[in-house]
Protein backbone atom coordinates (compact mmCIF):
# COMPACT_ATOMS: atom_id res chain seq x y z
CA UNK A 1 0.00 0.00 0.00
CA UNK A 2 1.46 3.02 -1.04
CA UNK A 3 1.34 5.96 1.27
CA UNK A 4 2.38 9.70 1.94
CA UNK A 5 4.59 10.81 5.03
CA UNK A 6 6.97 13.34 6.25
CA UNK A 7 10.36 12.49 7.34
CA UNK A 8 11.67 13.23 10.57
CA UNK A 9 14.29 15.39 10.65
CA UNK A 10 16.89 17.31 13.06
CA UNK A 11 17.40 21.08 12.84
CA UNK A 12 19.54 23.57 14.27
CA UNK A 13 17.26 26.72 16.25
CA UNK A 14 18.59 29.60 14.57
CA UNK A 15 17.33 31.60 17.99
CA UNK A 16 18.65 29.30 20.65
CA UNK A 17 21.51 27.06 18.85
CA UNK A 18 19.97 23.90 20.37
CA UNK A 19 19.05 20.53 18.30
CA UNK A 20 15.13 20.45 17.30
CA UNK A 21 13.37 16.88 16.27
CA UNK A 22 10.70 18.05 13.47
CA UNK A 23 9.40 17.17 10.30
CA UNK A 24 10.40 17.27 6.80
CA UNK A 25 8.89 20.42 4.71
CA UNK A 26 8.83 17.88 1.68
CA UNK A 27 5.83 14.93 1.53
CA UNK A 28 7.61 11.95 0.95
CA UNK A 29 5.94 8.67 -0.56
CA UNK A 30 6.49 4.95 0.58
CA UNK A 31 5.41 1.94 -2.04
CA UNK A 32 6.35 -1.30 -3.34
CA UNK A 33 8.01 -1.73 -6.50
CA UNK A 34 7.66 -4.55 -8.88
CA UNK A 35 10.27 -6.72 -6.87
CA UNK A 36 7.91 -6.13 -3.35
CA UNK A 37 11.28 -3.92 -2.37
CA UNK A 38 10.14 -0.87 -0.44
CA UNK A 39 10.97 2.25 -1.73
CA UNK A 40 11.12 5.89 -0.16
CA UNK A 41 11.10 8.85 -2.57
CA UNK A 42 11.28 12.96 -2.10
CA UNK A 43 7.83 14.20 -3.87
CA UNK A 44 6.75 17.79 -3.16
CA UNK A 45 5.72 20.52 -0.17
CA UNK A 46 2.34 20.72 -1.66
CA UNK A 47 0.13 17.54 -0.32
CA UNK A 48 -1.96 17.05 -3.73
CA UNK A 49 1.10 18.04 -6.08
CA UNK A 50 3.05 15.04 -4.02
CA UNK A 51 -0.37 12.61 -3.70
CA UNK A 52 0.17 12.92 -7.89
CA UNK A 53 3.90 12.01 -7.87
CA UNK A 54 3.21 9.36 -5.74
CA UNK A 55 0.36 7.55 -8.02
CA UNK A 56 2.81 8.30 -10.60
CA UNK A 57 5.34 5.96 -8.98
CA UNK A 58 2.74 3.41 -8.49
CA UNK A 59 1.44 2.96 -11.71
CA UNK A 60 4.86 3.16 -13.44
CA UNK A 61 5.40 0.11 -11.10
CA UNK A 62 2.27 -1.61 -11.61
CA UNK A 63 3.30 -1.38 -15.63
CA UNK A 64 6.61 -2.82 -15.00
CA UNK A 65 4.87 -5.80 -13.15
CA UNK A 66 2.92 -6.20 -16.22
CA UNK A 67 6.04 -6.08 -18.97
CA UNK A 68 4.55 -2.89 -20.46
CA UNK A 69 7.44 -0.78 -19.63
CA UNK A 70 11.10 -2.03 -19.45
CA UNK A 71 11.89 -2.16 -15.84
CA UNK A 72 15.91 -0.62 -17.13
CA UNK A 73 13.94 1.85 -18.58
CA UNK A 74 14.52 4.97 -16.36
CA UNK A 75 18.10 4.15 -15.36
CA UNK A 76 18.84 4.37 -19.01
CA UNK A 77 17.82 7.75 -19.22
CA UNK A 78 19.91 9.26 -16.33
CA UNK A 79 23.16 10.29 -16.85
CA UNK A 80 26.61 8.06 -16.14
CA UNK A 81 27.98 10.53 -13.71
CA UNK A 82 24.77 9.52 -11.42
CA UNK A 83 25.34 5.94 -11.49
CA UNK A 84 29.07 6.30 -11.01
CA UNK A 85 28.67 8.51 -7.74
CA UNK A 86 26.05 5.52 -6.39
CA UNK A 87 28.79 3.27 -7.33
CA UNK A 88 31.13 5.81 -4.80
CA UNK A 89 29.03 5.23 -1.97
CA UNK A 90 28.35 1.43 -3.03
CA UNK A 91 32.29 0.77 -1.97
CA UNK A 92 32.06 3.00 0.66
CA UNK A 93 29.45 1.70 2.37
CA UNK A 94 31.32 -1.77 1.95
CA UNK A 95 33.73 -0.02 4.05
CA UNK A 96 36.68 -0.19 1.04
CA UNK A 97 39.64 1.95 1.61
CA UNK A 98 38.95 5.71 0.62
CA UNK A 99 42.34 4.99 -0.94
CA UNK A 100 41.01 2.38 -2.85
CA UNK A 101 37.31 3.91 -3.70
CA UNK A 102 39.15 6.46 -5.06
CA UNK A 103 41.67 4.48 -7.41
CA UNK A 104 38.31 2.19 -8.79
CA UNK A 105 36.38 5.11 -9.53
CA UNK A 106 39.34 7.46 -10.93
CA UNK A 107 40.41 4.58 -13.27
CA UNK A 108 36.46 4.05 -14.25
CA UNK A 109 35.78 7.72 -14.64
CA UNK A 110 38.51 8.14 -16.69
CA UNK A 111 37.27 5.54 -19.62
CA UNK A 112 34.03 6.67 -19.29
CA UNK A 113 34.96 10.10 -19.95
CA UNK A 114 37.46 8.84 -22.52
CA UNK A 115 34.80 6.61 -24.61
CA UNK A 116 32.34 9.56 -24.19
CA UNK A 117 30.08 7.50 -21.91
CA UNK A 118 26.66 10.12 -20.94
CA UNK A 119 24.39 7.12 -20.43
CA UNK A 120 24.28 3.29 -20.08
CA UNK A 121 23.49 2.51 -23.47
CA UNK A 122 26.82 4.07 -24.02
CA UNK A 123 28.87 1.87 -22.03
CA UNK A 124 30.23 -1.08 -24.30
CA UNK A 125 32.95 -3.86 -25.06
CA UNK A 126 34.30 -2.17 -27.93
CA UNK A 127 34.88 1.35 -26.46
CA UNK A 128 36.65 -0.05 -23.98
CA UNK A 129 39.05 -2.26 -25.45
CA UNK A 130 39.89 0.63 -28.04
CA UNK A 131 40.53 2.98 -25.31
CA UNK A 132 42.79 0.57 -23.24
CA UNK A 133 44.66 -0.81 -26.63
CA UNK A 134 45.49 3.04 -27.17
CA UNK A 135 46.76 3.58 -23.87
CA UNK A 136 49.12 0.34 -23.97
CA UNK A 137 50.03 1.95 -27.56
CA UNK A 138 51.29 5.08 -25.35
CA UNK A 139 53.24 2.69 -23.30
CA UNK A 140 50.94 1.75 -20.44
CA UNK A 141 52.11 -1.86 -19.25
CA UNK A 142 49.46 -4.52 -19.88
CA UNK A 143 49.33 -5.17 -15.81
CA UNK A 144 48.02 -1.42 -15.56
CA UNK A 145 45.85 -1.36 -18.39
CA UNK A 146 44.35 -4.75 -16.65
CA UNK A 147 43.44 -2.57 -13.47
CA UNK A 148 41.71 -0.09 -15.18
CA UNK A 149 39.66 -2.64 -16.73
CA UNK A 150 39.33 -4.34 -13.56
CA UNK A 151 37.94 -0.66 -12.33
CA UNK A 152 35.08 -0.86 -14.99
CA UNK A 153 33.92 -4.41 -15.33
CA UNK A 154 33.29 -4.14 -11.38
CA UNK A 155 31.44 -0.81 -11.95
CA UNK A 156 29.30 -2.74 -14.75
CA UNK A 157 28.88 -5.91 -12.33
CA UNK A 158 27.58 -3.14 -10.18
CA UNK A 159 25.00 -1.89 -12.62
CA UNK A 160 23.59 -5.30 -13.20
CA UNK A 161 23.35 -7.09 -9.49
CA UNK A 162 21.76 -3.42 -8.57
CA UNK A 163 19.26 -4.12 -11.35
CA UNK A 164 20.03 -0.79 -13.49
CA UNK A 165 21.00 -2.69 -16.42
CA UNK A 166 19.86 -6.07 -17.31
CA UNK A 167 22.75 -7.25 -19.32
CA UNK A 168 26.80 -6.61 -18.34
CA UNK A 169 28.43 -5.24 -21.61
CA UNK A 170 31.67 -5.94 -20.36
CA UNK A 171 31.08 -9.13 -18.90
CA UNK A 172 32.86 -11.53 -21.79
CA UNK A 173 36.49 -8.77 -22.00
CA UNK A 174 39.17 -11.20 -20.45
CA UNK A 175 42.01 -9.78 -18.55
CA UNK A 176 45.53 -9.92 -20.79
CA UNK A 177 48.47 -11.69 -19.84
CA UNK A 178 50.79 -9.75 -17.86
CA UNK A 179 53.68 -12.59 -17.91
CA UNK A 180 54.33 -11.01 -21.60
CA UNK A 181 54.80 -7.71 -20.32
CA UNK A 182 55.99 -7.43 -17.09
CA UNK A 183 57.84 -3.76 -16.06
CA UNK A 184 58.52 -4.27 -12.31
CA UNK A 185 58.89 -8.26 -11.28
CA UNK A 186 59.97 -8.50 -7.41
CA UNK A 187 62.75 -10.98 -6.20
CA UNK A 188 63.16 -12.50 -2.85
CA UNK A 189 65.78 -11.91 -1.34
CA UNK A 190 68.21 -14.86 -0.73
CA UNK A 191 69.55 -15.63 2.70
CA UNK A 192 73.18 -14.08 2.61
CA UNK A 193 71.54 -10.93 1.05
CA UNK A 194 68.82 -10.17 3.84
CA UNK A 195 71.96 -11.20 6.24
CA UNK A 196 73.86 -8.60 4.48
CA UNK A 197 70.95 -6.27 4.78
CA UNK A 198 70.00 -6.46 8.44
CA UNK A 199 73.92 -6.40 8.79
CA UNK A 200 74.43 -3.02 7.13
CA UNK A 201 70.77 -1.32 8.25
CA UNK A 202 71.65 -1.67 11.85
CA UNK A 203 74.80 -0.02 12.01
CA UNK A 204 73.34 2.58 9.71
CA UNK A 205 72.05 6.04 10.30
CA UNK A 206 68.56 7.57 10.79
CA UNK A 207 66.30 7.63 7.85
CA UNK A 208 62.30 8.50 7.60
CA UNK A 209 62.40 8.79 11.36
CA UNK A 210 63.30 5.00 11.74
CA UNK A 211 67.05 4.71 13.28
CA UNK A 212 68.89 2.01 11.42
CA UNK A 213 68.19 -0.70 14.32
CA UNK A 214 64.67 -0.24 13.61
CA UNK A 215 64.55 -0.29 10.07
CA UNK A 216 66.40 -3.36 10.77
CA UNK A 217 63.60 -5.07 12.95
CA UNK A 218 60.76 -3.55 10.73
CA UNK A 219 62.74 -5.84 7.51
CA UNK A 220 62.84 -8.80 9.83
CA UNK A 221 59.53 -8.48 10.51
CA UNK A 222 58.19 -8.06 7.30
CA UNK A 223 60.41 -11.22 5.86
CA UNK A 224 58.65 -13.68 8.74
CA UNK A 225 55.53 -12.14 8.08
CA UNK A 226 54.97 -11.04 4.76
CA UNK A 227 52.79 -8.20 6.16
CA UNK A 228 52.92 -5.20 3.86
CA UNK A 229 53.98 -2.12 4.76
CA UNK A 230 50.68 -0.35 5.49
CA UNK A 231 49.83 -2.87 7.88
CA UNK A 232 53.17 -2.77 9.29
CA UNK A 233 52.67 0.93 10.08
CA UNK A 234 49.63 0.33 11.87
CA UNK A 235 51.14 -2.00 14.61
CA UNK A 236 51.74 -0.95 18.40
CA UNK A 237 53.09 -2.76 21.01
CA UNK A 238 50.01 -4.29 21.75
CA UNK A 239 49.67 -5.90 18.42
CA UNK A 240 52.24 -8.35 19.33
CA UNK A 241 51.25 -11.55 21.90
CA UNK A 242 54.94 -12.52 22.49
CA UNK A 243 53.86 -14.50 25.94
CA UNK A 244 50.89 -16.50 24.34
CA UNK A 245 51.12 -19.90 22.75
CA UNK A 246 51.90 -19.31 19.67
CA UNK A 247 53.24 -16.12 19.98
CA UNK A 248 51.06 -13.88 17.83
CA UNK A 249 50.82 -10.65 15.80
CA UNK A 250 47.88 -8.33 15.20
CA UNK A 251 46.79 -6.52 12.02
CA UNK A 252 43.24 -4.88 12.88
CA UNK A 253 40.61 -5.16 9.93
CA UNK A 254 40.68 -1.16 9.25
CA UNK A 255 44.65 -1.77 8.10
CA UNK A 256 44.32 -4.98 6.38
CA UNK A 257 44.14 -4.90 2.64
CA UNK A 258 40.95 -7.69 2.69
CA UNK A 259 38.73 -5.69 6.01
CA UNK A 260 39.41 -8.80 8.31
CA UNK A 261 41.54 -8.97 11.70
CA UNK A 262 44.70 -10.72 10.98
CA UNK A 263 46.57 -13.01 13.71
CA UNK A 264 49.30 -14.55 12.76
CA UNK A 265 52.07 -16.81 14.16
CA UNK A 266 55.61 -15.83 15.04
CA UNK A 267 58.64 -17.70 14.36
CA UNK A 268 60.80 -18.21 17.60
CA UNK A 269 63.96 -16.70 16.48
CA UNK A 270 61.96 -13.64 15.36
CA UNK A 271 60.32 -13.75 19.21
CA UNK A 272 63.81 -13.44 20.93
CA UNK A 273 64.46 -10.30 18.76
CA UNK A 274 61.20 -8.38 19.11
CA UNK A 275 61.43 -9.28 23.23
CA UNK A 276 64.76 -6.81 23.89
CA UNK A 277 63.44 -4.37 21.07
CA UNK A 278 59.63 -3.57 22.46
CA UNK A 279 60.87 -2.79 25.69
CA UNK A 280 60.37 1.09 26.44
CA UNK A 281 58.19 1.22 23.45
CA UNK A 282 54.91 3.33 24.09
CA UNK A 283 51.88 1.27 24.43
CA UNK A 284 49.61 3.18 21.73
CA UNK A 285 52.04 4.54 20.04
CA UNK A 286 53.54 2.52 16.30
CA UNK A 287 56.67 1.13 17.08
CA UNK A 288 57.70 2.33 13.61
CA UNK A 289 55.86 6.16 13.87
CA UNK A 290 56.22 8.17 10.80
CA UNK A 291 55.10 8.62 6.93
CA UNK A 292 57.32 5.85 6.48
CA UNK A 293 54.60 3.74 4.85
CA UNK A 294 53.19 6.19 2.50
CA UNK A 295 53.74 6.31 -1.23
CA UNK A 296 57.10 5.00 -2.44
CA UNK A 297 59.22 5.90 0.18
CA UNK A 298 59.41 2.53 2.06
CA UNK A 299 60.80 1.32 -0.85
CA UNK A 300 63.25 4.46 -1.64
CA UNK A 301 64.24 3.77 2.07
CA UNK A 302 65.32 0.21 1.68
CA UNK A 303 66.69 0.77 -1.45
CA UNK A 304 69.20 2.68 0.18
CA UNK A 305 69.97 0.64 2.29
CA UNK A 306 70.19 -2.10 -0.24
CA UNK A 307 72.74 0.16 -1.76
CA UNK A 308 74.50 0.36 1.87
CA UNK A 309 74.52 -3.68 2.29
CA UNK A 310 76.29 -3.80 -1.59
CA UNK A 311 72.87 -5.52 -2.84
CA UNK A 312 71.42 -4.32 -6.28
CA UNK A 313 68.12 -3.17 -6.32
CA UNK A 314 67.53 -4.87 -9.54
CA UNK A 315 69.54 -7.89 -10.87
CA UNK A 316 70.51 -9.07 -14.03
CA UNK A 317 67.36 -10.42 -14.81
CA UNK A 318 65.48 -7.58 -14.01
CA UNK A 319 63.84 -8.46 -11.38
CA UNK A 320 63.63 -5.41 -8.16
CA UNK A 321 63.94 -5.48 -4.51
CA UNK A 322 61.95 -3.32 -3.19
CA UNK A 323 59.71 -3.14 -0.01
CA UNK A 324 57.22 -5.58 -1.50
CA UNK A 325 59.86 -8.15 -2.22
CA UNK A 326 60.03 -8.42 1.72
CA UNK A 327 57.23 -10.34 1.14
CA UNK A 328 58.01 -12.50 -1.91
CA UNK A 329 60.47 -13.29 0.47
CA UNK A 330 58.51 -14.81 2.83
CA UNK A 331 56.02 -16.71 0.48
CA UNK A 332 58.98 -18.25 -1.37
CA UNK A 333 60.76 -19.03 2.13
CA UNK A 334 58.04 -21.12 2.79
CA UNK A 335 57.74 -23.26 -0.24
CA UNK A 336 61.13 -24.00 -0.36
CA UNK A 337 60.87 -25.17 3.43
CA UNK A 338 58.58 -27.50 2.22
CA UNK A 339 55.76 -25.91 3.68
CA UNK A 340 52.00 -27.03 2.17
CA UNK A 341 50.92 -25.33 -0.05
CA UNK A 342 47.53 -24.55 1.15
CA UNK A 343 49.27 -23.37 4.43
CA UNK A 344 51.26 -21.21 2.82
CA UNK A 345 48.27 -19.66 0.88
CA UNK A 346 46.32 -19.50 4.39
CA UNK A 347 49.69 -17.42 6.11
CA UNK A 348 49.70 -15.03 2.76
CA UNK A 349 46.56 -14.43 3.33
CA UNK A 350 45.62 -14.86 -0.49
CA UNK A 351 41.96 -15.02 -1.98
CA UNK A 352 44.00 -18.38 -4.75
CA UNK A 353 46.35 -20.71 -4.37
CA UNK A 354 48.06 -19.47 -7.84
CA UNK A 355 48.74 -15.98 -6.75
CA UNK A 356 50.78 -17.79 -3.77
CA UNK A 357 52.58 -20.15 -6.07
CA UNK A 358 52.89 -18.45 -9.22
CA UNK A 359 53.09 -14.92 -8.51
CA UNK A 360 54.63 -14.79 -5.04
CA UNK A 361 56.86 -17.99 -5.37
CA UNK A 362 60.18 -17.44 -6.98
CA UNK A 363 62.70 -20.96 -7.20
CA UNK A 364 66.43 -20.55 -8.64
CA UNK A 365 68.41 -22.85 -10.20
CA UNK A 366 69.93 -23.72 -7.13
CA UNK A 367 65.98 -24.82 -5.59
CA UNK A 368 65.49 -27.02 -8.29
CA UNK A 369 68.61 -28.58 -8.46
CA UNK A 370 68.28 -29.12 -4.28
CA UNK A 371 64.74 -30.38 -5.48
CA UNK A 372 66.54 -32.84 -7.72
CA UNK A 373 69.21 -33.96 -5.58
CA UNK A 374 66.35 -35.14 -3.05
CA UNK A 375 64.46 -37.69 -5.51
CA UNK A 376 65.56 -41.40 -4.98
CA UNK A 377 68.98 -42.98 -6.82
CA UNK A 378 67.22 -45.04 -9.31
CA UNK A 379 70.60 -45.84 -10.63
CA UNK A 380 71.41 -47.74 -7.20
CA UNK A 381 68.46 -49.46 -7.35
CA UNK A 382 68.51 -50.54 -10.78
CA UNK A 383 72.10 -51.77 -10.13
CA UNK A 384 71.03 -53.72 -6.95
CA UNK A 385 68.20 -55.24 -8.82
CA UNK A 386 70.30 -56.41 -11.46
CA UNK A 387 72.75 -58.35 -8.78
CA UNK A 388 69.80 -59.79 -7.20
CA UNK A 389 68.98 -61.45 -10.48
CA UNK A 390 72.46 -61.96 -10.85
Amino acid sequence: MASLYKKPVIITDPKTGQQVKTKSKKWWGRYNDENGIERRVPLAIDKTAAQTMLNECVRKTERRAAGLIDRFDEHRQRPIDGHLEEFRKHLQARRVGEAQVKLVVYRAERIIEACRVRLLSDLSASRVQKFLADLRADGLSIQTSNHYLRAIKQFSRWLLRDRRAGEDPLAFISMLNVATDRRHDRRPLIETEFTALIAATTSGITMSRLSGQDRAMLYTVAAYTGLRASELASLTPGSFRLDETPPTVTVLAGYSKHRRQDVLPLHPSLVESLRPWLVGKKAATPVWPGTWARGKRAGKTLQRDLKVAGIPYIDDQGLYADFHALRHTFITNMIKSGINPKTAQSLARHSTIDLTMNVYTKLTIADQAAAITSLPNLNRLGNAGNLESA
